[in-house]
């Protein structure tokens, strides 16, 4: 049965970046939110395509491999692919080179009219949609076959499925950080804790995993 799946990154006061630009489209403070995922094994294997077998193991590379187990399809916010930073580029592929790490159908939710799909190395198909999340999530769900849904970033996208109660297992990296500044995720959102089995753990880098499965 296919399930709703979330991976998402925060500091300890509970934000996340809120400054992409074309420069940097993830944020200032992300290198410092996302160190940990970054140095595992899988994470260079698997972006980078770096089979020397360097990397952290342990905690952090466990919860990454299962980051990429059982996807059959993606669904990502209008900034993670970089529609916002190039708005006029019709040739604008996203930030993820030629071989993007999803390979499955990726839908992205965009509020400005959709593009063509885009065809990429390695599986990954993007489709640009402007109906709403359940209406996407459904056509995700067919495309998965079966297997699992994940929804990517950026801010907004998760909170709207987050907020819609469509997610099933949501894996929150709490980094051991303070940033201050940023968007904070979970404002407004409240009772996933009565809905969800929440469970967590620390890892050796200090990031404390927690885990809400409907």
């Amino acid at each position: 049965m296919t399930r709703v799946r979330m991976d998402l990154f925060a500091s300890l006061d509970g934000y996340t970046p809120s400054d992409a630009s074309p420069d940097n489209p993830m944020g200032e403070d992300w290198g410092r939110l996302t160190a940990a995922w970054a140095s595992t094994r899988t994470f260079r294997e698997r972006i980078f395509g770096d089979t020397s077998g360097a990397g952290t193991a342990g905690v952090d590379d466990r919860f990454g491999r299962e980051f990429f187990e059982g996807i059959g399809a993606e669904i990502m916010g209008a900034g993670m692919f970089g529609l916002h930073s190039f708005p006029d580029d019709a040739e604008w592929k996203g930030w993820w080179g030629d071989t993007p790490p999803f390979g499955t159908p990726v839908f992205v939710l965009t509020s400005t009219a959709p593009r063509s799909p885009i065809e990429m190395n390695g599986g990954t198909t993007f489709h640009f949609r402007s109906t709403p999340v359940e209406e996407v999530l459904a056509e995700a769900t067919e495309a998965a076959g079966g297997r699992d849904v994940r929804v990517g970033g950026g801010y907004r996208t998760a909170r709207a499925f987050l907020r819609a109660g469509l997610v099933d297992d949501l894996h929150l990296m709490i980094a051991p950080i303070f940033l201050g500044r940023g968007h904070r995720l979970f404002d407004d959102l409240t009772g996933m804790d009565q809905t969800h089995t929440v469970t967590s753990e620390v890892a050796e880098s200090g990031t404390i995993h927690v885990t809400l499965t409907r």
